[in-house]
């Protein structure tokens, strides 16, 4: 089964915090390690100076952005006003998006009771029936309204248990839930499809593991080969791999026609979930045993080639579990090696999701640095723990330089690991160049959505309108989607300034020239910037004044 069960369920050990100067750079050693131009001038905070001005490149503003950042400024007033702008405005795509932890926690249990699961009434477990002692049916949780507060409480960070961590009640979620995604995968992604389209993106990619079960036994078929080489020659043999992509590529199959019917797709009832271009990102649990994550990179960069519904592989799980910190630089080999057998499949990781105090300070050092050197990630999820790794000032112009982009989902990062504000290193990535492009992560769990993680980071940044549009932008720019890109050289650096063949259009017109249809015909990423474009247009007609 293409199964959405996000696997972050092995509860971790909570680890003894380490003193917090263990980990903590002093402000006097950040400042000196900034470019000039993001230094702050005599007397100023350096988070504020640095979120008051564009990250690096020129920012061009014509007038109707100008009257936008008006209105935008005269809104953050008046909470109603704020609310609705950040709703309507084009964000682009979500590129850092669990599906089972993106879906309502409501739909989850409504699921659980349409699909007769009960309850063990000590965990808040969901568990297939039938429902004996210490079990009741999920059904229950329509009509007995303590009993449905108390499921919201054990399946999301709503109102979670005082004296509980935020990062092991977060993780912990996904088993409890788990048993209702099993056979609901096509409901799911259109209810997440239907949410990502009404808070006005125009893409998604969304996270699941392919063929999960049928992995797991070929890995343990296989077994463990230190020789990388030889592991994927005794993958290949048989054509076993490519019996578990055929299998992977009939699951997708399958979830796509429960998500047309669950969507109303090709009727006159179609939602817009219909309309919104989707991708899958294969996940790795890389808590598990080597041959197993190994497999499992395997079977995700050969769908990548073979299927274009598929476009990467990424790992998941804690990064502070045990196995993944002994195996961390392992795992980066696996997938340097398997880089270059599959070099058209994209590579994002989760690296540097840690604290002082969650991991000894040796295990801040290298994640991020090893996921892009030998990892060969294009996207890093998260990336906190930036200013604790080795010589990270040039870590982050070699980001900034490869464009490889940051992934943020700021609520995510405080809710797990209690780190915002000032703490984040958000300022940091943008004043050093590196392309930053906001996320959700889990929102069902976290009960957000894309349009708060904008408005949280505007406000907690102070973030004009030309930086949270540019923002944006860099969601389709660094998505992994196929084709040209609308804009020229690197965006992030230079401004979004259109290529030849769109140079003389406005962009997101509705009759560009032939040269530009041509373009946006051949390109699904340019199709889908361009769309963006026109809704910008549209969206800065109705802000434009305050």
């Amino acid at each position: 089964m293409l199964s959405v069960i996000n696997p972050f369920s092995r509860r971790v050990r909570r680890r003894a915090l380490l003193p917090a100067a263990a980990g903590t750079l002093s402000m006097l050693s950040l400042l000196s390690a900034l470019p000039a131009a993001a230094q702050p001038s005599a007397g100023q905070p350096a988070a504020a100076n640095a979120a008051e001005r564009p990250s690096s490149g020129p920012w061009p503003t014509n007038a109707a952005e100008a009257r936008t950042s008006s209105y935008l400024e005269s809104a953050r007033q008046d909470p109603g006003r704020l609310k609705e702008f950040f709703k309507s405005l084009p964000k682009g795509g979500d590129l850092h998006n669990h599906l089972s932890g993106a879906v309502s926690t409501e739909y989850l249990i409504q699921l659980a009771g349409e699909d007769g699961l009960c309850i063990e009434e000590k965990t808040m477990t969901a568990v297939d029936g039938p429902c004996g002692p210490g079990k009741r049916p999920a059904a229950d949780a329509r009509t007995d309204q303590d009993f449905r507060k108390a499921l919201l409480r054990a399946w999301s960070m709503e109102d979670f248990p005082k004296g509980e961590s935020g990062h092991d009640h977060f993780f912990d979620t996904f088993g409890k839930f788990g048993r209702v995604t099993w056979f609901n995968t096509g409901k799911i992604l259109a209810h997440v499809a239907n949410s990502a389209a009404a808070q006005n993106q125009q893409y998604l990619e969304t996270m699941s593991t392919p063929a999960s079960e049928d992995g797991k036994k070929l890995s343990e078929e296989v077994g463990w080969d230190p020789d990388l080489e030889s592991l994927h020659d005794k993958l290949l043999a048989g054509g076993r791999l490519d019996a578990l992509v055929k299998k992977a590529k009939s699951e997708a199959d399958s979830a796509n026609a429960d998500f047309r019917a669950a969507a109303h797709c090709g009727t006159d009832k179609a939602t817009r979930a219909c309309k919104l271009p989707m991708r899958w990102i294969s996940q790795v649990s890389r808590n598990s045993k080597p041959e197993r994550v190994f497999t499992q990179m395997a079977l995700g960069m050969r769908l990548a080639e073979r299927d274009n519904r598929f476009v990467a592989v990424n790992l998941v799980q804690p990064e502070d579990g045990e196995p993944a910190l002994r195996n961390y630089r392992l795992q980066m080999r696996m997938l340097e090696m398997l880089h270059r057998k599959y070099p058209k499949a994209h590579i994002t990781l989760h690296a540097g999701e840690l604290t002082p105090g969650l991991v000894k300070p040796e295990d801040l050092k290298f994640h991020i640095d090893d996921a892009v050197r030998t990892g060969q990630a294009e996207r890093i999820g998260h990336g906190v723990d930036l200013v604790h790794e080795d010589n990270w000032p040039s870590l982050a112009r070699r980001m900034a330089r490869k464009e490889v982009a940051l992934e943020a989902p700021l609520t995510s990062n405080a809710q797990i690991l209690g780190v915002k504000g000032d703490e984040h290193p958000f300022n940091t990535y943008r004043a050093f160049g590196v392309p930053v492009v906001l996320s959700t992560d889990d929102p069902g769990i976290s009960r957000i959505d894309i349009s708060h993680e904008y408005q949280y980071a505007a406000s907690t940044y102070r973030l004009r309108y030309p930086e949270i549009k540019q923002m944006a932008r860099a969601s389709l720019e660094y998505a992994f989607l196929p084709g040209k890109s609308l804009w020229r050289g690197k965006p992030t650096r230079d401004g979004y300034r259109p290529v030849s063949a769109c140079a003389n259009e406005r962009p997101g017109s509705s009759s560009p020239g032939s040269s530009c249809r041509s373009l946006l015909s051949a390109s699904p990423k340019a199709a889908v910037q361009w769309r963006q474009e026109a809704a910008f247009a549209s969206f800065e007609r109705q802000h434009a004044g305050a």
